[in-house]
């Protein structure tokens, strides 16, 4: 096994060279959680510019798509190669990419370019976190998770309000391009700071996993987004749900069999890990519906600027930092970290429902405020907590396919929150808008949104935003309905006694240890 020479409790990396490597790796997190939502309030824009409304939703969805099943390959490698230079590339790639997002003339130009910007993504949210694993000890992991995972949470949540204010001030396309100077510092940062990486032996790598991972999610989520609708005809949306299928059952197969497997299937064994990752999903699932189309609903419903659809984001972003804060500092004992997660899914579900509720029965701003200070303090509390019981109930040398398989899930989650919802919100409005009369240009609105409206009547303007809240609302409703179901699983972990034992002695059960002790090999 390989990882870099930075063990939790050693005395070689003194305690500046530590904060200089956490300031990197923050910045890193920042880089990748920004770009998951900086792009909504500009969407609008970019739509009255590049075109294809309705094919909207995958400038995000590319993006997460391709962080998403990139996020376990980054984990394995470095477990079996090490850290460092995995960062490297993860960081270059990303940089190139968002370069290339800020020159794109086109709308399928920006959706490959942010396709490419997610590989490099992929790389730092695994990177970053394991990094964090590696350096801290396991009695300070709390504390530092709290700060690093309310970075991940308030960077998601402030990347609305970033994203309107770039885009009233200068340009959308300056979106991307702030992303190159963060990254060098953060890349600068890491480089000088992290000790040489020790090669390790030959490992296997297990390709026929990765291409089942890509190939299943990808099917998946062109199944569910709504922008994949105009070549859904004949028999190609069931030729996806059975791809899609036939790919996640191979890989179940290939992975209880592969000698070190991108997904580790042993780790589900555990069932804090497993109900911690299955619920950072489910977050994640509902924190990018909101994220991607609450500002669209500011701006087409309430009239909003794109800074002020920003501004309008801030209750959240507040609560999210206090809470995050806060609650890792309250987090000592493992019974109470389990607690402290179940009340923050708990805010989540209910800032969401008040959130479909108010878009239901066309609310003003001042409601939407609170509701987004719910949803916020709800994911400051429950995030870090998360990720402190799976970091903490798996062995060191499995840090890295532990923390990748949480960040496969919740991007994998976020990704589906994002298609799910606009796949939703597009069958609400095509449904709504064929009822129109001849006077209105459908395809216009579909494809051009504000700007279309702009161009009417008072009285047609009155009518298209009804149909949006309608069917930005009905959005929101899976985003609800699936974080009560993520609400009932933590608080089922608080019940199982036995569970805790394993983490609070800061290990996993036999058969994951048996695993992490084999050398790289797993037992037959």
């Amino acid at each position: 096994m390989s990882t870099d020479a930075i063990p939790a409790a050693s005395s070689d990396l003194a305690l500046k060279r530590r904060r200089r490597v956490f300031a990197g790796l923050i910045l890193a997190m920042i880089l990748a959680a920004l770009d998951q939502s900086i792009v909504s309030t500009a969407l609008p824009v970019i739509a009255g510019e590049l075109g294809g409304l309705d094919h909207l939703t995958w400038v995000v969805t590319a993006f997460m798509l391709t962080s998403t099943v990139s996020a376990p390959l980054y984990g394995k490698l470095s477990d079996m190669y090490g850290r460092k230079q995995f960062f490297a590339i993860s960081i270059c790639l990303f940089l190139v990419a968002s370069a290339l997002c800020g020159a794109a003339r086109s709308m399928t130009a920006l959706i490959g370019f942010r396709a490419l910007q997610g590989l490099g993504a992929g790389g730092l949210m695994t990177m970053s976190q394991t990094l964090v694993g590696s350096i801290v000890p396991m009695r300070e992991r709390g504390r530092y998770q709290g700060l690093f995972t309310g970075a991940f949470a308030v960077s998601s949540v402030a990347g609305p309000l970033l994203g309107g204010f770039i885009t009233s001030h200068a340009s959308w396309r300056w979106v991307f391009y702030v992303n190159l100077p963060i990254g060098a510092v953060s890349l600068a940062l890491v480089l000088m700071s992290l000790p040489k990486v020790a090669r390790g032996t030959a490992h296997a790598v297990d390709y026929a996993g990765a291409v089942l991972v890509c190939v299943g999610t990808s099917a998946l989520l062109l199944l569910l987004n709504s922008s994949s609708a105009a070549f859904m005809s004949g028999a190609r949306m069931p030729a996806l749900l059975v791809l899609a299928v036939v790919c996640f059952v191979a890989l179940l197969k290939v992975e209880r069999r592969a000698r070190e497997p991108i997904i580790d299937l042993s780790l589900f064994a555990n069932v804090p890990f497993a109900t911690c990752v299955t619920a950072s999903g489910m977050m994640s699932f509902a924190m990018m519906g909101s994220l991607v189309f609450m500002p669209l609903y500011y701006q087409l419903v309430l009239h909003e600027t794109p800074e002020q659809s920003g501004a309008m984001m801030l209750p959240q972003v507040a609560m999210m930092l206090i809470t995050s804060i806060t609650g890792g500092r309250f987090s000592v004992g493992i019974r109470r970290i389990a607690m402290l997660l179940s009340v923050g899914v708990g805010l989540e579900c209910i800032g969401l429902v008040l959130l479909a509720v108010l878009a239901h029965i066309g609310a003003g701003v001042g409601p939407f405020l609170f509701a987004m200070g719910v949803l916020g303090a709800g994911m400051g509390i429950g995030m870090p907590n998360a990720t402190v019981i799976v970091q903490n109930s798996v062995p060191e040398g499995m840090l890295g396919s532990a923390t990748a398989t949480m960040s496969f899930l919740r991007s994998l989650g976020g990704s589906l929150g994002v298609a799910l919802s606009g796949g939703i919100m597009a069958f609400v409005l095509k449904r709504e808008m064929s009822d129109l009369p001849a006077s209105f240009d459908a395809q216009a609105l579909l494809d051009h949104g504000i700007a279309a409206i702009a161009q009417m009547s008072a009285s047609q303007q009155a009518q298209i935003v009804a149909i949006y809240r309608a069917a930005i609302g009905a959005s929101l409703v899976a985003g609800g309905v699936l974080m009560f179901g993520g609400f009932l699983l933590v608080a089922s972990l608080s019940w199982r006694r036995a569970s805790f034992s394993s983490i609070s002695r800061g290990s996993v059960d036999e058969k994951v240890r048996g695993t992490a002790s084999s050398s790289g090999s797993r037992p037959r």
